[in-house]
């Protein structure tokens, strides 16, 4: 029987050999029903007795460890491990009622199983062994067995619940918050797209910029050679080789000056 139950490694192997017994009772008892010769039978009910002191002493270690461990663990750990307990003991008492009935049907000398005294497995509520019950107490343990299985039932349950509801929970986060990724995205998106645009624009007025800074080189440099014409047709008037600038009139040459003895001509 598997248990997804967190255990110690010393309680784990405990627990593994109590388990290697239960399914070597198992094999036993089918057996029982194929074997014809009553000797026979009596020496492999025996053994199956020495099997089930075995396992009643397996038990009482796996309490005393369990009991060791009990702050160690949380809560619901020990919970689950005193329930696994019970359990072991349930299915214990299950085979020494066969036991018995096979027993009975031989007609073979009561065989003792447990010691006398105040030795058994402990449990917080005394839980009596099957050996030591009567037809009604067993009847009675067994509906206590089944209350509790139920409450467990129920437990389990109560405990599904919640996590089907955070698990809904969980996911709807999750959707949401995929929503908000995708907004992100596509806002993300937005930025890149509105930043490539904004960088073509940039290197389109850099080309203006440039373009505008060669005309205004051109048009000094234009200027600069219109000034130093006209600075040297100043100077030297009479230098052939710069000719005359459209529009700008030649300097006079033997301009003369008119006196008051001219009119006086006329």
């Amino acid at each position: 029987m598997a248990s997804d139950v967190p255990m110690s490694p010393e309680l784990e192997q405990v627990d593994g050999e109590i388990q290697d017994i239960f399914r070597a009772l198992q094999n036993g008892f089918q057996k029982m029903d194929k074997i014809k010769d009553s000797n026979r039978q009596s020496k492999q009910l025996e053994d199956l007795t020495g099997k089930m002191r075995e396992c009643k002493r397996l038990i009482k270690e796996f309490d005393r460890i369990l009991k060791e461990d009990e702050k160690k663990n949380p809560a619901d750990v020990n919970k689950q491990l005193n329930d696994k307990k019970q359990l072991m003991i349930k299915e214990l008492n299950s085979y020494v009622t066969l036991r018995k009935t096979y027993q009975s049907s031989l007609g073979n000398k009561r065989i003792e199983l447990f010691d006398t005294g105040n030795d058994q497995v402990a449990e917080d509520n005394n839980v009596q062994m099957a050996s030591e019950m009567s037809n009604q107490q067993l009847m009675d343990a067994g509906r206590k067995q089944m209350d509790q299985t139920d409450q467990v039932i129920e437990r389990s349950k109560k405990v599904v619940a919640q996590t089907v509801e955070l698990g809904s929970q969980t996911a709807a986060a999750l959707t949401q918050q995929t929503e908000q990724m995708k907004r992100i995205g596509n806002e993300l998106d937005s930025v890149h797209f509105s930043l490539k645009k904004a960088s073509q624009m940039v290197k389109e007025i850099g080309r203006q910029v440039a373009t505008d800074k060669c005309i205004m080189a051109f048009l000094f440099l234009i200027v600069c050679g219109v000034i130093a014409i006209i600075v040297v047709k100043i100077v030297n008037p009479h230098n052939k080789n710069i000719r005359d600038i459209p529009g700008l009139a030649p300097p006079a040459q033997n301009r003369k000056l008119l006196s008051i003895e001219s009119f006086g001509s006329f």
